[in-house]
């Protein structure tokens, strides 16, 4: 994974107590949760969604919309340094690009630019519910 290194490091047997299966193999393992069964895919509470590994505040429900793509989606974070990026290439002829929160390096989801969507910035961030937590206003 590059030679980043979070400013937060657990053991492996830490996150495994701290998170459910679930949790650990989306944030940890850079898994998927199945598409519409997220907490947050159709939540249209006020607040700020935070990392659920770490806490770290990522995403504000003002830049929430519905894709309709069976995940949360938001057109930007909350600032550009709470998140970083690389390249996905496990999909073969489809390169798309991970978003991991920069605080924990946990895996969040993807994202993806030019589809058309009527945002400000082009962009959807296809977010896993499960690794978010959403603090309501």
């Amino acid at each position: 994974m590059n030679d980043y290194v979070a400013p937060l490091t657990k053991p492996d047997t830490q996150w495994r107590q701290q998170l459910s299966k679930l949790e650990y193999h989306v944030l940890r393992e850079a898994g998927t949760e199945m598409p519409f069964t997220g907490e947050y895919t159709d939540t249209e509470d006020e607040g700020i969604y935070e990392c659920r590994g770490c806490g770290a505040e990522l995403f504000r429900s003002a830049e929430k919309f519905h894709s309709h793509c069976g995940w949360p989606s938001f057109f930007a974070p909350l600032a550009e340094e709470r998140v970083r990026y690389l390249e996905d290439r496990s999909i073969p002829g489809r390169p798309r690009i991970e978003v991991r929160c920069m605080n924990c390096d946990g895996h969040l989801g993807h994202v993806f630019e030019g589809e058309g969507y009527d945002t400000p910035t082009d962009q959807r961030y296809c977010i896993n519910s499960v690794s978010l937590r959403l603090r309501r206003a």
